[in-house]
């Protein structure tokens, strides 16, 4: 959409009187008040209405500004050559006939003043009565100008000063905040800046995507800028305008005209809220901060409530300044006016005659009071105040001409849906809906001057007004303190010295309070809380804990949204005790404790699924027959259920624990046996497998060692012989001569030796399996055997120390001479006993088959070689 152009539109159906009684939420065009409700009403039980929130982002008002009960007739020429000669000239004025003196000026349009329908007064015992004036008094702007202490708008703007152009507001921006849409806003203000001799606007469009925020204007232009945009929802553009609607139209048209009257030159952009709705309107300010710094004219309002505090962060702009009405039914305190962070601006009644100095009165209808809401800002402490009655948020904070019946011209276009040619047609306006505007004239005015001296915009600027209020002569020189008249009777609702109610601090004196703003220090900005975006890691089931990181000017209170089930806030840290799977945006927001600024950060939570159980694998060796046990487990932080998987017959699992048990089986049987040791996870359902070999070696024969033995005849003899078997056995012999025997621990005996060669064999029977083995001793007895070599069965597992005995033996000769050597340098030797017994040593033997080679002589020169086997097994 180029926002400039027309959309159809249809009719706003009229709203059912008993509707509007229950709308205290709902914004209201300002002048503000608080709708037809009674003023007086009391503000909290407006806030009571369970409904409210939903009234206020859906129900929409018409807007309740004020004109003048008669038309003024189209204004003099005079002024249209920019000599702004009516400045000197008394105001036209009009008489009210009696007819239409006790008419209400609330929310008129033209046509029920051109017709004479207007409706019936019903104000509240608050407010005096309004249409009592006999004559309707209607200013041009140069009377505006002179009256203010203004100075008059050059009729060449070409050659003027950097200093006149500043005066003008040159290189400002007015954004005018409003609700629905007059489509011609335009056309109105280039009626009114023509016949008044004011610098014309140019327009210009802005698309929904156009890039924020807005280039800063020219401050050198003869001319000003003008853009019209409709707001979307959360401060963007929206693509097509709002419907038409009559009384918002003529709001529009005034505080457009009247903010162009006193800041000819600076920039204005009309901002169309969707309806009137708090949400409507406050998405239209969010988008006015969008667009660069400025100053927001809002002339609208709502009977003031807990529900704003919502809303206060839209005041927080970088660069903004905002005012606001306070509405037009008397005594009263309305939203956005309350906001502290707003200035709120009251009304009076203007009378100026062309010359000499204005005077004005408080208006009867100008809003104002205590808020019942908003605690006392710094500002407004009772020291300046000189008044300890207040001791909340107080509004106005300043004024400006707002009587209708003392009122200012104003330029529309009526019935826009019907009208053919659709000629301007003039009224005389009031209300607070016109003070707020001007005043955001001279704050543009005082922001350009700033500029010019090198300064920032000014913000808000409450604390230099209030501050002039110490200094009687700066005081004095920037306001025109306003003591006479009332709104209400309110203790602060009457006029008076110094600071009350309807008129606040008084009325501008011109460039007197634009010097006083223009020469205010610059506040420091509040800086929105800067929140870190990170992500966390955390694990399924495993408690996630983390602080988030918040940079901020002051204390903060933090809120999630997004956050999944089970994530909660623990003061500055972020809690959830049972987390699932899954990845999570969670999006925290800080938000200030003093400036209601608020700054988020998404924060991605990646929770990993949870791990399997770890459970180990295994390969064993056990013998058929003997009984094999083998503790098992699994890893895992939650418990745990074990099972085998193709296991072999009669193996089990026993004495489980809760991540463990015990392999059993009792009876192994010969073979190769792969299966499974699989844990299930109870709580995830999880489960992971292990796999387990187990070889079970058949039982062997027993091994018997075998050798030979030298002996003398007649000489006792005796010797272990070595046997290696897996069970119990029972030894025997066969082919030994008589007298020799075996005893059941090993022991061959012979006690009395014959001379001869024998060949004995000793069996070895296992007493489990019946396998037999056998060794054969080859014994000699005689006085010329030789040299004879005995040993232990060497056989042993891989990585188990091994050890035994070499035996020598000799008849009718001792040994001589002895060589041991092996296959296996890890194989050690140890003689003693003068060569008889060599001890042999393995401390960590290899999976093989070796030897060990022994050579012996004698005395006698006679000699023998023996080569003994060492068998390791790998299990």
């Amino acid at each position: 959409m180029q926002h400039h152009s027309s959309p159809s539109f249809h009719r706003a159906k009229p709203l059912a009187a008993a509707l509007l009684s229950s709308l205290v939420l709902t914004l209201v065009g300002c002048g503000g008040g608080s709708s037809d409700t009674a003023p007086g009403a009391s503000a909290a039980a407006a806030d009571s209405a369970a409904s409210a929130a939903a009234l206020a982002a859906s129900i929409q008002l018409q807007p309740t500004y004020h004109l003048s009960p008669v038309l003024p007739g189209a204004p003099s020429e005079v002024d249209r050559d920019g000599s702004s000669s009516s400045a000197h000239q008394q105001p036209r004025s009009v008489t009210i006939p009696a007819s239409r003196q006790g008419m209400s000026t609330r929310a008129l349009t033209f046509q029920e003043v051109a017709d004479g329908t207007g409706r019936a007064n019903a104000l509240s015992t608050n407010a005096s009565p309004q249409a009592t004036a006999a004559a309707s008094v209607t200013y041009t702007p140069a009377q505006i100008r002179a009256a203010y202490g203004l100075p008059p708008v050059p009729s060449n703007l070409t050659g003027m000063t950097a200093l006149q152009a500043a005066q003008l507001g040159a290189g400002q921006t007015i954004y005018i905040v409003d609700a629905f849409h007059d489509q011609y806003a335009f056309g109105e203000l280039s009626a009114f800046s023509s016949l008044f001799g004011l610098p014309a606007c140019t327009q210009k469009t802005l698309s929904p995507t156009a890039t924020l925020p807005l280039p800063a204007p020219s401050t050198t232009a003869t001319t000003c800028e003008f853009y019209q945009v409709a707001s979307g929802n959360g401060g963007t553009i929206a693509a097509s305008y709002p419907r038409y609607d009559a009384q918002w139209a003529t709001e529009i048209a005034l505080d457009v005209q009247w903010a162009h009257a006193i800041a000819p030159l600076a920039r204005i952009v009309l901002i169309e809220g969707s309806d009137a709705s708090l949400t409507a309107l406050g998405s239209a300010i969010q988008l006015a901060n969008r667009m660069g710094p400025g100053v927001v004219s809002m002339s609208f309002g709502a009977q003031e409530g807990s529900y704003f505090s919502s809303y206060e962060s839209v005041f927080k702009g970088t660069g903004m300044t905002y005012f606001a009405a306070t509405g037009d039914s008397g005594t009263a305190v309305n939203w956005p006016a309350a906001s502290p962070s707003v200035v709120a601006v009251g009304g009076t009644s203007l009378r100026y005659s062309g010359t000499g100095t204005r005077t004005e009165t408080a208006w009867s209808l100008a809003g104002g009071g205590i808020s019942a809401y908003v605690g006392l800002p710094s500002y407004q402490n009772a020291t300046l105040l000189r008044n300890t009655a207040i001791t909340r948020r107080a509004v106005a904070d300043v004024s400006m001409n707002a009587d209708p019946t003392t009122g200012q011209y104003v330029a529309v276009i009526p019935n826009q849906l019907t009208c053919t040619f659709c000629q301007v047609s003039w009224v005389t306006t009031g209300g607070t809906s016109m003070s707020t505007p001007q005043w955001a004239g001279l704050a543009a005015v005082a922001n350009a001057q700033r500029a010019l001296a090198g300064k920032g915009p000014m913000g808000s600027p409450h604390a230099t007004l209030y501050q002039a209020l110490s200094n009687a002569t700066t005081y004095a020189g920037a306001f025109l303190d306003v003591t006479q008249g009332s709104n209400g009777l309110c203790v602060i609702c009457a006029a008076r010295a110094g600071y009350d109610a309807p008129t606040g601090l008084g009325t501008p004196n011109g460039l007197t309070m634009v010097n006083l703003l223009a020469s205010a220090t610059t506040p420091t900005a509040p800086v929105a809380p800067t929140v870190v975006a990170a992500t966390v890691n955390g694990n399924y089931g495993m408690a996630v804990s983390f602080t988030p990181s918040v940079s901020a000017a002051n204390p903060v209170t933090l809120s999630l949204s997004g956050a999944p089930a089970g994530m909660v806030l623990s003061g500055s840290n972020v809690n959830w005790p049972s987390p699932v799977t899954g990845s999570f945006k969670v999006t925290v927001t800080a938000k200030d404790s003093k400036s209601g600024l608020t700054g988020s950060g998404v924060y991605t939570v990646v929770i990993a699924p949870p791990p399997p159980p770890i459970v180990s694998n295994g390969s064993l060796t056990a013998t058929v027959g003997v009984a094999l046990t083998l503790p098992v487990s699994a890893g895992d932080r939650y418990p745990v259920k074990l099972s085998l998987v193709g296991a072999p017959a009669g193996m089990t699992l026993t004495a489980a624990t809760v991540n463990g048990a015990t392999l059993t089986w009792p009876k192994p049987v010969a073979g190769t046996f792969r299966f499974s040791l699989r844990a299930d996870t109870t709580q995830t359902g999880l489960s992971a497998t292990g796999s387990y070999v187990v070889v079970v070696n058949p039982v062997g024969a027993p091994q018997v060692a075998s050798g030979q033995i030298a002996l003398n005849p007649g000489a006792a003899f005796s010797t272990p012989v070595s046997v290696v078997a897996a069970n119990a056995y029972t030894l025997s012999l066969s082919g030994a001569p008589a007298g020799m025997t075996i005893s059941a621990a090993g022991v061959l005996s012979w006690p009395t030796p014959v001379a001869g060669n024998y060949a004995v064999t000793v069996a070895a029977r296992d007493t489990k399996t019946g396998l037999v083995g056998s060794g054969v001793i080859n014994v000699a007895v005689g006085t010329s055997t030789g040299p004879a070599v005995f040993s232990t069965v060497f056989t042993g597992v891989a990585g188990k120390a091994l050890s035994g005995t070499i035996n020598l033996t000799d008849a009718g000769a001792s040994l001589a001479g002895l060589a041991l050597a092996s296959n296996q340098a890890g194989i050690k030797f140890s003689t003693s006993l003068g060569m008889a017994s060599t001890a042999v040593t393995w401390a960590a033997p290899v999976t093989g088959t070796w030897w060990i080679q022994v050579s012996v002589t004698d005395n006698a020169g006679r000699s023998t070689m023996a080569t003994i086997p060492v068998v390791i097994n790998a299990k």
